[in-house]
């Protein structure tokens, strides 16, 4: 009764062994053996650490992205990079990132890296498949089969994952405006001749996954699916058909009535979802259920569990099996390493590791009942108590603020048309002005000297001195390139959000708690425990020691409340919407402090603001009003004549241009690098009123934009937008490149820029 298993694993390692592996062998430090070795390494730590499922995932670990993997199995290879000869991996890097190691640049050049986006409502960013009318499929599936042989060696009870049919299809770009649903039809033999293929090798079951199906579908995506897994219902391995992220709501007949053998379903989002099914699953089906949060940290009530579970354990027997609700991909990997962080705090929390511990606490419990785990729950229970009626939880005059809160505090004095003039008095800045995103690169200086601060071997002054030595040299830098707005580098920063959360009540920090954003970056999301509040300003000593160093103006730098709550791991004891707009209060207090230092132009990004979007178009309003109230809170406190920024990245929004509109900026920075200024397409049918910047150098590639590539880009943009309301910047920040790229790229920017004003 009640078999175990899981959807996938954090494949960066505790201790980001990934990473390091890979921007090692990116840098030519190390040699692809070696990172071979390491990947192989990691492999075998994860799968003993899930040695206690009945089943475990195998081809759940990529180098990069388990979408691109997909694709390179399937012979999904984009045209410029089918005639590379090399090893597979650095053709992956290759599409991923515009080329492999840095030693192979001379050789085998760089090439447009695949276009990326998020993967559904996370952080997780994957590599956008590429079709055209004319893609044709071909099986390569020596990555899975080679992990699966490892896994075998190692006596892992592996149950194969891939990415789902429909879902491939359905998250992938036709490059020509061709029908994706007409390739499904080449597609599928591809698919039945991989499940073959495994069933070769001895494959009982195979995961498959469609998120997709908590989505709205129309009817040919309906029939999509029917087609695909009646294709595919001859195959001799078991499918368990795996959905996650939301609701199946609509969509539960047809994901019942497919011809899998089992499927999964998210029982955190989706409890509704669960008695429906059951009436309407076949009674040989296995139902899986998603029981243990995989996107947040916090311990999962068992006995509140085990309370609508153990019934449903004795109607489905042993057609029931259990899971967290998705991969465990989106948390880190273990708590028991994070030695630092409070007792307290941590006795509420449960990383990868303790949620799979959580899964085996429930199984014992249907399986022998609950007594075989007394302690366990009694633990459990005390935990969550204590977390419930902890003083740290609530702060009664932050509950007041925003019960305060009403219209007048969103508005603006004045209108942009009304704004704009003030502004172009105010700054004197040049047509077509060029601007950064934010962050420079972070140096290994910088690292050490952070690194020697936290550890107290530097002492305040120490460290202030050296981050300042940082800002000034970002400021001549800037200087030397002839930017128009400058920022001040933010040498200071850890990470846009995790700086801000360390300077917020009722944060709380990891010190391994990392998370895959995509390929080797990765974030330490800050845990949101409690009500916040700003006790003191966070960023204006810095922003206003850069103003003084120049006479251009220099923006304040802030994360916006919608993206700090994003890219947290957010508290489940409250509405999102209470802690967002509470973040915005505090938020809102440093935008004033900022405007009354003399800074005259202020940044708010909001690169996660369409990553909250609900997976269902019938619940984004709701969603979307209380995002632009809080963005609005925090921004529009502000005088006519100060100019607001915001910034958002690697996010289709065309379908909320009008909220985007409704946050009221002055000037938007977007990503439209790599999509070849498609996000722009917005703008055909919308008159945006204020200003934009579409990003134009892509700066998760090394490749070096040259000059006439940039006044492409922008003379696209001019044709959707009026000229004098465009700006001109890179698409992200450039914390992570080097210096010796950010330099050359930015004047080709420069040099664009004054090219573009010379032909008005």
């Amino acid at each position: 009764m009640a078999l175990t298993h899981n959807l996938g694993f954090p494949r960066i390692g505790a201790k980001r062994e990934l990473k390091f592996a890979l921007e090692s062998y990116w840098k030519g430090e190390s040699s692809l053996d070696e990172l071979k070795s390491a990947g192989a390494a990691l492999r075998q730590r994860h799968w003993q650490a899930q040695a206690g499922l009945d089943l475990v995932p195998v081809g759940d670990f990529s180098f990069y992205d388990q979408v691109l993997d997909m694709s390179f199995t399937l012979g999904n290879l984009p045209e410029r990079v089918q005639g590379f000869h090399g090893d597979a991996l650095d053709n992956t890097f290759r599409v991923a990132r515009g080329r492999s190691a840095e030693s192979h640049a001379a050789c085998c050049g760089g090439v447009a890296a695949g276009e990326m986006t998020k993967w559904f409502d996370t952080n997780y960013h994957y590599i956008v498949p590429e079709f055209t009318a004319a893609t044709e499929f071909r099986l390569d599936a020596s990555r899975l089969l080679a992990q699966l042989a490892e896994a075998r060696a190692q006596g892992v009870r592996a149950k194969p994952v891939i990415v789902g049919p429909v879902t491939y299809l359905a998250i992938g770009k036709a490059k020509d405006g061709s029908n994706r649903l007409d390739l499904l039809q080449r597609l599928l033999p591809v698919y039945a001749e991989l499940l073959e293929t495994l069933a070769a090798q001895g494959v009982e079951w195979v995961q498959i996954d469609e998120p997709i199906l908590v989505t709205e579908l129309d009817a040919d995506w309906q029939h999509a699916f029917n087609t695909a897994y009646h294709h595919l219902k001859s195959s001799r391995v078991k499918l368990l058909l795996a959905t996650y992220f939301g609701q199946l709501a609509e969509n539960q007949y047809l994901a019942a009535n497919l011809p899998v053998a089992g499927l999964h379903v998210d029982a955190i989002n989706g409890r509704d979802d669960v008695l429906p099914l059951i009436g309407l699953l076949p009674s040989h089906k296995v139902l899986s259920l998603g029981v243990i949060n995989g996107r947040n940290i916090w311990k999962t009530d068992l006995a509140a569990v085990l309370d609508w579970l153990e019934p449903l354990a004795e109607r489905l027997g042993d057609r029931l099996w259990i899971a967290p609700s998705c991969s465990l991909l989106h948390v880190p990997v273990d708590l028991s390493s994070e030695h630092k962080l409070d007792p307290e705090l941590k006795s509420w929390l449960a990383f990868a590791l303790q949620k799979l511990g959580e899964l085996e606490v429930l199984a014992a419990a249907l399986r022998e009942g609950r007594g075989a785990v007394a302690d366990a729950l009694a633990a459990n229970q005390a935990d969550l108590a204590a977390r419930r009626s902890s003083p740290r939880v609530h702060n009664p005059k932050v509950q007041a603020a925003v019960a305060r809160i009403d219209a007048h505090l969103g508005m603006r004095e004045s209108s942009y048309a009304k704004r704009a003039p003030k502004q172009a008095e105010r700054l004197q800045l040049p047509a077509y002005p060029t601007t950064t995103i934010g962050s420079f690169p972070q140096t290994a200086e910088i690292r050490q000297a952070r690194a020697g601060f936290k550890a107290g071997r530097l002492d305040a002054a120490a460290y202030k001195a050296a981050m300042q030595a940082e800002i000034a040299r970002a400021v001549r830098e800037q200087e030397a390139l002839g930017l128009d707005v400058l920022v001040h580098g933010e040498a200071e920063r850890n990470d846009m959000v995790e700086y801000f959360g360390e300077q917020l009540d009722g944060y709380a920090f990891s010190q391994f708690g990392w998370v895959q954003s995509y390929g080797s970056r990765c974030v330490k999301p800050p845990i949101l425990f409690g009500d916040i509040s700003r006790p003191h300003p966070m960023t204006v000593e810095w922003i206003t020691y850069a103003q003084s160093l120049t006479a251009k103006p220099m923006k304040g730098m802030l994360t916006g409340p919608v993206t700090i709550l994003n890219w947290s791991f957010v508290r489940d004891d409250q509405p999102r919407s209470a802690s967002c707009k509470q973040l915005a209060l505090a938020t809102r207090e440093e935008v004033l402090d900022l405007e009354k230092a003399g800074v005259r132009v202020i940044q708010i990004d909001e690169a996660a603001l369409r990553e909250g979007l609900p997976l269902r178009r019938a619940q984004w309003k709701e969603y979307l009003d209380w995002a632009v109230e809080s963005f609005r809170i925090t921004a529009n406190g502000v005088r006519d004549e100060t100019q607001i920024h915001t910034h958002m990245c690697y996010s289709e929004f065309n379908d909320i241009i009008e909220s985007i509109a409704g946050m009221d900026a002055d000037v938007i920075t977007i990503e439209t690098s790599r999509s070849d200024m498609e996000l722009l397409d917005a703008f055909e049918n919308f008159q945006y009123p204020n200003e934009i910047g579409p990003g134009v150098y892509d700066i998760h590639s090394p490749n070096i934009p040259t000059q006439a590539h940039i006044v492409q880009l922008m003379r696209k943009a001019a044709e959707r937008i009026p000229a004098e309301r465009l700006w001109v910047n890179p698409d992200c920040g450039l914390k992570t490149r080097q210096w010796a790229e950010v330099i050359p790229a930015l004047t080709n920017m420069v040099a664009a820029a004054r090219a573009l004003r010379a032909a008005v």
